[in-house]
C-alpha cells in the first residue's frame, strides 16, 4: 500500500543577479537548509533521504553536485541521490522513495549559479548535438522562434506577452525583479531577440531552494499546516525542434490529465518566457478564476535547476486550507519536458 506524502517545509535563497563564492551552491544552501530544518524541528540525522538537482554544464565541471554535499556535512552518513535536472525532478524521486515506504522523511534541494557563465550559450548544450547544437542557437533565440510561431498563428499578441510581464513584475516586492510598469511602457522597449524583449525573458539568476517531505501521517507533527502531494506526473517530448509543434504542449496536457488538475485555484507555472506562460495556461485549461504565479514566477527570478522546485514550494506555502493548487516545472528547449504537481492543503 502506497503512503501519502506531504510538504512540511520550504525555504529559498534570495534570487539575485550574481553571488560571490564557489559555483557549487554551498554558500546558498547552508542557511536555507538550516531554515528548512528549523521550521520542522528536525535535524540532519532525522532525514531519511537526500536528493538534489543541478547541472554540471552550469558549473563547468564534472560531478559538481558532489561538492554541494559539503552543505550537508560529512557526518552523520546520509542516503543521497542526484538528478541532472531541475530539483522538481529530484522531488519526484524523493516522493517515490517515501511512497514505497523506504523512508518517512526526505530533503530535496536545487541550486544554480547562472552568473558563472553565459547562460544563453550554456543552454544550447541541451539541443540535438548533431543537427542543431553545432549551430549554437542560444536559448533566447530558440524561444523567439517559438514566440514568432504563436504570433503568426494568432495564438497571442505582443501586448498579451507584455501583460504577463506587467503582472509578474508587480507581484512580489521580495523578488529579484519588482517593477510597477504598464504594457505600453514595456512595448516601447527594444527587442532582445525579435519578437522577444528583455521583459519577455526570465532574468539570469543565482539561487537555491529546499523542500522537506514526509509521510502524511508524520507531517502533522512537523508543521502546523502540511500540504499533501495529491499527484505528480511528468511527460517528455522530442528534443528535435522540427519534430513537434512548438505552439502546443502535448506533454503538459498529458501530465495534467494524469495528475487530475480539476478544481485548482492557484498555479505556479515555470514559464521562463512570457509567451510560454500563455501557452501553458492554454495547455492546462486555466481560466481567469485561477491565480497565476503570485510569487512573480520565473519572470521575476529564475535560478536554474531550482526554479521548478521553487514553484512547488511557493504553491505549497500560498495555498489556503481546503484548496487545491498546481505547480509546474519545465526542462529542455521550448517546453520539451513538463512536470505537473497537484497539491492539497489540509
Amino acid at each position: 500500500m502506497s503512503t501519502d506524502v506531504s510538504i512540511v517545509s520550504f525555504a529559498q535563497a534570495p534570487n539575485v543577479r550574481e553571488t560571490h563564492g564557489t559555483t557549487n551552491g554551498v554558500e546558498m544552501l547552508v542557511p536555507i537548509m538550516k531554515e528548512a530544518l528549523d521550521n520542522t524541528g528536525l535535524s540532519k540525522k532525522d532525514i531519511g533521504f537526500w536528493c538534489s538537482g543541478s547541472s554540471d554544464y552550469l558549473a563547468g565541471r564534472a560531478f559538481s553536485f558532489i561538492a554541494a554535499v559539503d552543505a550537508i556535512g560529512a557526518f552523520p552518513p546520509i542516503h543521497e541521490s542526484h538528478v541532472e535536472a531541475d530539483a522538481a525532478w529530484a522531488l519526484y524521486e524523493a516522493w517515490v522513495k517515501i511512497r514505497t515506504g523506504e523512508v518517512d522523511t526526505a530533503l530535496v534541494y536545487g541550486f544554480g549559479k547562472s552568473s558563472a557563465g553565459q547562460l544563453r550559450r550554456v543552454l544550447a548544450l541541451q539541443l540535438d548535438p548533431y543537427t542543431v547544437g553545432p549551430l549554437w542557437p542560444d536559448s533566447i533565440s530558440v524561444a523567439g522562434l517559438q514566440a514568432r510561431l504563436g504570433l503568426d498563428a494568432g495564438l497571442w499578441t505582443e501586448r498579451d506577452m507584455a501583460n504577463v510581464a506587467v503582472r509578474s513584475r508587480a507581484a512580489n516586492p521580495k523578488a529579484q525583479i519588482y517593477e510597477q510598469v504598464t504594457a505600453d511602457e514595456l512595448l516601447e522597449r527594444p527587442y532582445t531577440a525579435d519578437p522577444l524583449r528583455k521583459h519577455d525573458c526570465a532574468p539570469v539568476t543565482d539561487g537555491a531552494a529546499v523542500v522537506i517531505l514526509s509521510t502524511a501521517e508524520r507531517a502533522r507533527d512537523l508543521c502546523e499546516r502540511p500540504t499533501r502531494v495529491a499527484s505528480i506526473q511528468h511527460r517528455v517530448e522530442s528534443a528535435h525542434l522540427g519534430a513537434r509543434d512548438l505552439t502546443t504542449s502535448p506533454s503538459t496536457v498529458a501530465a495534467a490529465k494524469a495528475a487530475n488538475t480539476d478544481g485548482v485555484t492557484l498555479a505556479e507555472l515555470h514559464a521562463p518566457f512570457t509567451h510560454q506562460e500563455i501557452l501553458l495556461r492554454q495547455a492546462l485549461g486555466l481560466g481567469d478564476e485561477v491565480t497565476i504565479n503570485p510569487s512573480g514566477g520565473p519572470l521575476a527570478g529564475n535560478p536554474m535547476f531550482a526554479a521548478g522546485l521553487a514553484r512547488i514550494g511557493e504553491a505549497a506555502t500560498r495555498i489556503r486550507p481546503g484548496e487545491r493548487a498546481l505547480a509546474h516545472a519545465t526542462a529542455g528547449p521550448a517546453l520539451q519536458q513538463n512536470l505537473v504537481c497537484v497539491l492539497e492543503a489540509e
